[in-house]
């Protein structure tokens, strides 16, 4: 059986993949801090039949990403890393010159660095499978300038040109940033508490990140949107 790990998997998109992955007959290793929440989604995913490993932790800690890892080893290896885990920076959002430093390291070491640090624990696993892969989970915040999104979408912005290099330092495996475009999520409610417009489940754009495993195209930056109506 192939053999994911998915951090912040308790809820919203990464327990949607979660969900459809197990669906399909996939390992997994959930991560997630709420170790209630991450739990019951264990729980719900297992369903499936599939082997699911919940460690409850912070990304940030290298202790918990290695407990990651090896929980993957543990089950047979580690075909896919989806790094979903994320952090605002500042809840609701705020402009730049209100926006906590402290809010922007957080935002940057939730975003960037525990999700390259998990990368550097699983490259031994990943280079080791049939078709390893990398997906980082994007934002059009990373590409566009929105007001109040400037510390999150720097953080993005990073994280996709580390997804870049890393696809051209690893081309035995495939690395994806994909831009999940909305979605209606605890994130983004938090984040924008007073839009009430209603956005598309987690779930809807899922068939997007389905697509990439399928098709494996070439490392690079993939718009759910796009691969939805079938482009690229």
């Amino acid at each position: 059986m192939p053999v994911a790990i998915i951090t912040g998997a308790s809820k919203g998109l990464g327990r949607a993949l979660a969900e459809a992955l197990a669906a399909r007959g996939w390992d997994l290793v959930l991560d997630a801090r709420n170790e209630g929440v991450l739990k019951e989604t264990a729980a719900r995913v297992s369903g499936h039949g599939t082997e699911v490993r919940a460690p409850a932790g912070d990304v940030t800690d290298p202790a918990h990403r290695s407990a990651l890892v090896a929980a993957a080893r543990r089950l047979g290896g580690c075909d896919l890393v989806v790094s979903n885990a994320s952090a605002l920076g500042a809840e609701p959002l705020v402009r730049l010159d209100e926006l906590p430093l402290e809010g922007l390291r957080r935002a940057l070491e939730v975003n960037v660095v525990a999700a390259l640090g998990l990368v550097q624990e699983a490259l031994p696993l990943l280079r080791a499978a049939r078709a390893g892969a990398v997906i980082t989970v994007s934002s059009d915040a990373a590409a566009e300038a929105y007001e109040t999104w400037g510390g999150y979408g720097a953080s993005k912005a990073a994280l996709d040109h580390l997804a870049a290099v890393l696809g051209e330092e690893e081309p035995g495996l495939r690395v994806w940033a994909v831009d999940p475009g909305d979605m209606g999520t605890d994130l983004y409610a938090a984040a924008v508490p007073d839009d009430d417009d209603p956005r598309p489940e987690p779930g809807s754009v899922v068939p997007a990140f389905l697509r990439l495993l399928d098709e494996r195209p070439a490392s690079g930056r993939y718009a759910a949107p796009a691969l939805l109506e079938g482009r690229r």
